[in-house]
């Protein structure tokens, strides 16, 4: 991997953990991001393990099909569904399992 991307990488990891913090919840990033073998993760979201993905132009798609929706669910042939939400949807239900309110 190169350097930017490496930095780049870095930087959404970054920023997605401020945002998390910001709305108070306990956000972490993995030391070696996901390289060590302890862990294989970007980040520690209230427990539970995530990974960041950044690219200029690789999920215009996603973006599109979820437009004025709430959740989109994907699906490739013989895995399971996924669950693709805005920041705001999952800090939202987060806080409200926790009875918070944003």
């Amino acid at each position: 991997m190169g350097k930017r991307s490496r930095n780049k990488g870095y930087r959404g990891e970054h920023n997605l953990v401020l945002l998390l913090r910001k709305a108070g919840i306990d956000a972490k990033r993995v030391p070696l991001s996901g390289a060590a073998d302890f862990l294989k993760a970007d980040l520690l979201i209230e427990g539970l393990t995530a990974e960041v993905k950044v690219r200029h132009a690789g999920f215009k798609e996603l973006y599109k099909w979820i437009e004025d929706k709430d959740l989109l669910f994907v699906k490739a042939d013989r895995k399971e569904y996924l669950c693709v939400m805005r920041t705001k949807t999952f800090i939202d239900l987060l806080n409200a399992t926790r009875g918070e309110r944003t």
